[in-house]
Parts: structure tokens; C-alpha cells; sequence
């Protein structure tokens, strides 16, 4: 957790430090083309056919604005096209290489573009599906890039610095094709667009089986795919040979669909292909046959300085071992000097985060005790006042009990002195009550006498009366 905290640290700074940074967003399944960067495609709807399951969208962006698009091979390790808008031609800056950490781990959470010294040991299987700056150190290739930087406006170059905008060309190729797109671009492409905001552009490579250090794949051509859909709309397409580096071959974007996969369609409705201005088509390809032709007499003018350099040439060949001798030195050199940095960072890092820890705690303590003084003077009132209300509530039970006692002292002899005031009275009183009851006994005594005498008599009359009848003759009785 500390580590992943220092971490996140230092990535804020480096953001603050660097504002324009470089992104790049990996498009994910669910969502509708490259999203934000399908307004690099003819009506919004990228190229159709590309449905390999190694086949990567990414949305190119700079300052969270979109730059271009690209579909990226995991597979070949390079891209099959990248799609763009000729914005403002600008002096190429200095190259500033760049990685894509989701194609090798999408789980990560970085979402941007990122310099490859700056999250090696921090990306799962980083170089697994992409190519990396080490791939092309001693390979004898260069990172050749279908958008061409100055083909873009200051605000647009640093994106295109991105290793999933290269592939891997000869130099001599590298700088034929650049050459090749910025002159077809420029003096082809853009004059007869009326609209140059409506000139679409797909730049691709088709790739072969020759791979370099087992990895990336060498393109077997080169491509360019334009689509003016203005009103008065056209398109067309070339292909450079990469055996060839004075090849550039004009044809129809049907016929360069056919070259790539099966199903292939590069523009929606072919850019109008079947309604298109032929004669904007045919204004533009006369131009790029006369970039083909001036490329044919230097070609001719270059063999001449060849064939004079020959001697140059078996010295470059003799000299060609100390020099890849030579670029193995500065390679291990290169990789020391990264390693002693990485070392040096993590060291920094590490007292960083000790600093940033125990500056930490130490707030935390300051905190805790400033809490703990606070909590002590806010409760001295309270309970100064809670002494003072006990002290007057003891006062007030003492009163009251004081009161009680000489209440129950003096309730005595009074209690005593009324009752024995009142003896008369209630000894008189009760003569009267006591001669009722006398009375009243005397009586109840006689009726009770008199209630038993008439009892006994008739008790009596009734055994005579029980008598003569039991023993007189029923027949006296009759006469």
C-alpha cells in the first residue's frame, strides 16, 4: 500500500511536470469503433474486415483530445494502418518514444501513454504484445511511422512518437517513404480537395513472415488510402514495395483492398468510388506520377555517385562488424546507465516515501496531541461548573434535611399534647354511642329470650298434635 501511494505520488508530479502529456485509450469490445477517434473515418465508420481477436483499437490522444487511430496487430507487433487528417505541416520535434502499458496488461491503471523506462517493473508482460524500444536496438531498422509527425501540427507530433505508430524500415526506406507521403500529401492530395477538413487518410503496412529478433514482423508494403469526400469527392490508393524503395504504385481503393485481408472495405461506400470526380482523381494522380518521375531521375542522378562510391562501399561493408561492435558497446552502455537511474530512482523513492511516512506520523502525533490538549481545557469549565451545582445540590439535601429532623423533633410533643386534649371529648362523646350499644345488647337479649319461648312452645304443640294423631282412632275421629 505504501509502495502503490509513493507511487501514485510520483506519477502526479511527473503529470504536473509534463502538462501536454502523451495518451493513448485501448477501445474496448463494447464500444462503437474507436470511438472518439471514428471521427478520423469517412462518416464516422472505420475500415471493415479487420476482426482478427489480435487486432487492438486505440483511440491516439494528447491533452484527452483525439490525434488519430490505430489498429494494432499483437500478433505481427506492429500496426496495420493508422488513420489521420492532415492538419498543419510543422517542423518535426524531437522524438519521444512511447508505449501502450493496456495492450500487454489490461488491468492495469494506466491509461495514457507512457515513457517504457517509466513503468518497467510496474506492467505485467510488458514487450508480450507490442514492440519496444530495446526490439529495434541493433536490428539495423528504424522506426518507421505511418503518421508522419510533420504532417501535423505542433499539438498533434508528440502523439504520433508512439511505438504502435511504428514499423520496422531500412533507413533508407524509412526516409523514401516519409519523403514519398509528405510530397503525395502535399502537393497530390491537399490542393485538389476543396475541402482539406474532408481528406481522410489510412497509412498501412501489410505484413510478411520476416520477423526481426523472432518478434516484430517486417512489412512486405506499404500503403496509403485517400478519401476526399467532399462534394465533388474522390479516392484512390498506393502501395510502396518494400524491396523497392523507389516504387510507388497508384491504384484504386478496390484494388488495394484486394492486397490486404479478404472482406476488406477501407472507406464506407468506398468513398463514393462509383460517383466520384474522375477528373479530381485523375488532376491528383498526374501529380503523383510526377513525384514518381522526379524520384526516377535522382534515382538515376544517385547511381552515378554509387557507382563512383564503390570503394565506399567495401569500406562500409569491412567496417560494418566494429560498428555493430561498437552499437553493442553504447547498447549495454545505454541499459547500465538506465539501470543505475532505476536504481537510484527506486532509492530516491524509497527515502521519499521514509520522509513522506514520517512526516506522516509525525503530523498524526502533532494532531493527536493538539486533540488531546483541546479536549482537557474545553472540559476544565465543565467540570469546575458540575462541582460548583454538586456543592450547592449538597447544601440544599443538607437544609432539607435539617428542616426534616426538626420537623419530626417537634411533631412529638405536639402529636401528644392534642391527643391528649381531645381525651375528654372523645370520652364524653362516646357515652351516648356506648348507652345505644347497652341498649341495644339488653334488647336483642330479651327478643332473643322471647324468640326461644315461642319456639319451645311451639315445638311443644307440635309433638302433642304429632301424638294424638298417631294413637286416636281414625273411626272416633269419624263419628
Amino acid at each position: 500500500r505504501e509502495w502503490t501511494m509513493n507511487t501514485s505520488i510520483v506519477f502526479l508530479l511527473c503529470i504536473s511536470v509534463f502538462p501536454g502529456f502523451s495518451q493513448g485509450r485501448v477501445v474496448r469490445e463494447d464500444e462503437t469503433g474507436f470511438a472518439e477517434c471514428n471521427v478520423f473515418f469517412p462518416g464516422q465508420v472505420p475500415p471493415e474486415g479487420f476482426t482478427k481477436p489480435f487486432h487492438v483499437k486505440i483511440c491516439q490522444q494528447y491533452n484527452k483530445e483525439p490525434r488519430f487511430a490505430t489498429l494494432y496487430s499483437t500478433k505481427d507487433k506492429i500496426p496495420l494502418y493508422s488513420a489521420f487528417k492532415f492538419t498543419k505541416a510543422a517542423q518535426s520535434e524531437e522524438e519521444n518514444w512511447l508505449v501502450e502499458p493496456q495492450i500487454d496488461d489490461p488491468e492495469n491503471d494506466l491509461h495514457e501513454m507512457v515513457h517504457e523506462a517509466d513503468i518497467v517493473g510496474t506492467v505485467a508482460n510488458l514487450g508480450v504484445n507490442q514492440a519496444l524500444t530495446s526490439d529495434y536496438v541493433g536490428s539495423g531498422y528504424e522506426r518507421g511511422l505511418l503518421n508522419p509527425s510533420f504532417l501535423n501540427e505542433e499539438d498533434f507530433q508528440v502523439a504520433t512518437y508512439t511505438l504502435t505508430n511504428a514499423v520496422p524500415l531500412s533507413p533508407a526506406l524509412s526516409k523514401s517513404w516519409l519523403r514519398d507521403i509528405g510530397k503525395v500529401v502535399e502537393q497530390a492530395l491537399i490542393p485538389h480537395c476543396s475541402k482539406t477538413d474532408h481528406l481522410y487518410l489510412l497509412a498501412g503496412a501489410i505484413p510478411s513472415s520476416v520477423q526481426v529478433k523472432g518478434k516484430m514482423s517486417v512489412p512486405e508494403s506499404l500503403w496509403l488510402a485517400a478519401c476526399c469526400d467532399a462534394p465533388d469527392g474522390w479516392s484512390l490508393g498506393l502501395v510502396k514495395k518494400i524491396n523497392d524503395e523507389s516504387s510507388l504504385a497508384d491504384l484504386t481503393v478496390r484494388e488495394l483492398e484486394k492486397q490486404l485481408l479478404p472482406g476488406v472495405r477501407l472507406f464506407k461506400g468506398n468513398c463514393g468510388e462509383d460517383k466520384q470526380s474522375q477528373e479530381k482523381r485523375e488532376a491528383a494522380l498526374q501529380v503523383i506520377s510526377q513525384i514518381r518521375l522526379g524520384e526516377q531521375v535522382g534515382i538515376s542522378n544517385d547511381q552515378e555517385t554509387k557507382d563512383s562510391g564503390w570503394v565506399r562501399r567495401v569500406a562500409g561493408i569491412i567496417a560494418t562488424p566494429f560498428i555493430k561492435l561498437l552499437e553493442l558497446l553504447i547498447y549495454l552502455f545505454v541499459e547500465l546507465v538506465k539501470f543505475v537511474f532505476y536504481f537510484l530512482w527506486l532509492v530516491v523513492k524509497q527515502v521519499v516515501g521514509t520522509i513522506l511516512d514520517g512526516v506522516y506520523s509525525l503530523w498524526n502525533g502533532m494532531v493527536s496531541y493538539i486533540k488531546a490538549i483541546s479536549m482537557v481545557l474545553i472540559s476544565i469549565p465543565y467540570d469546575v461548573g458540575r462541582v460548583i451545582i454538586n456543592i450547592f445540590l449538597g447544601f440544599l439535601q443538607i437544609v432539607r434535611d435539617v428542616a426534616f429532623l426538626t420537623y419530626k423533633i417537634l411533631s412529638i410533643p405536639v402529636e401528644f399534647i392534642l391527643h391528649l386534649a381531645a381525651f375528654p371529648y372523645h370520652s364524653i362523646c362516646a357515652i351516648p354511642s356506648v348507652l345505644k350499644d347497652m341498649a341495644t345488647g339488653i334488647g336483642g337479649t330479651f327478643l332473643l329470650v322471647f324468640d326461644a319461648a315461642a319456639a319451645v312452645l311451639h315445638g311443644f304443640c307440635y309433638l302433642a298434635g304429632h301424638i294424638v294423631k298417631r294413637f286416636v282412632p281414625k273411626g272416633s275421629s269419624d263419628a
